[in-house]
């Protein structure tokens, strides 16, 4: 008896690794076929891949952005909160993500910083921008008002405004002899830059968090 339990178990346990094996599977179609356009870079001088690979970074990105909604909205987070902690943390993972290899890759840090500033003017001109005005010419054909409340959001780009330009000080302090450049350097400093960064966009959060539950005052 012991021995046909031992033989049923391994049977039932390949069958639910053969089955969780084809779901996988199944998933992963859609990735795989992706991939081929991507893994071929000289398919039309590189435009295929260019095109699919921003495509597959927007998809990516509004996938993270529902799911931090959703998760926010479950646990009963204010939208404000869930909008400056996790759907801002989940859409800048592609940027990060970019800004790493190209400070790996490049011999200056123009490209891994200039990623940063360019993403946050595609966000605020384009991103803002558009679709702003795409819904002020909608209103405007149908003789309504396009009005949007400005809730937190002149404290919050206050908090931001001084923290990036308390970044871009450091930034600059780093081109000193003793740093080399904007980034790395020595070990100590490069890691106590990281740090600070950190505690940078730590503040800005829990800052905005709190004036969203009216902890403290804002404008």
């Amino acid at each position: 008896p012991t021995s046909s339990l031992l033989r049923l178990q391994r049977h039932l346990g390949g069958l639910c690794l053969t089955v969780a094996r084809c779901v996988l599977r199944v998933f992963s179609c859609g990735a795989d076929m992706l991939k081929g356009y991507v893994t071929f870079p000289d398919m039309l001088d590189g435009y295929v891949c260019f095109v699919v690979s921003i495509m597959g970074v927007g998809a990516l990105t509004a996938i993270i952005g529902d799911v931090a909604s959703h998760f926010g909205c479950t646990v009963g987070l204010h939208d404000a909160v869930t909008a400056v902690a996790f759907v801002a943390l989940g859409t800048s993972v592609p940027d990060t993500f970019a800004s790493k290899v190209a400070a790996i890759q490049d011999k200056y840090a123009d490209a891994s910083v200039g990623n940063v500033t360019g993403s946050n003017a595609v966000n605020v001109f384009l991103g803002i921008g558009l679709a702003w005005s795409l819904a002020a010419i909608y209103h405007a054909i149908r003789g309504t008002t396009f009005y949007v409340k400005p809730g937190n959001m002149a404290f919050s780009v206050t908090i931001f405004c001084t923290e990036a330009f308390v970044a871009i000080i450091v930034l600059v302090l780093r081109r000193s002899k003793i740093v080399g450049g904007e980034l790395g350097g020595p070990r100590l400093i490069k890691y106590f830059t990281s740090l600070f960064f950190f505690c940078l966009w730590l503040t800005y959060v829990i800052l905005s968090s709190l004036e969203v539950y009216h902890v403290i005052q804002g404008f």
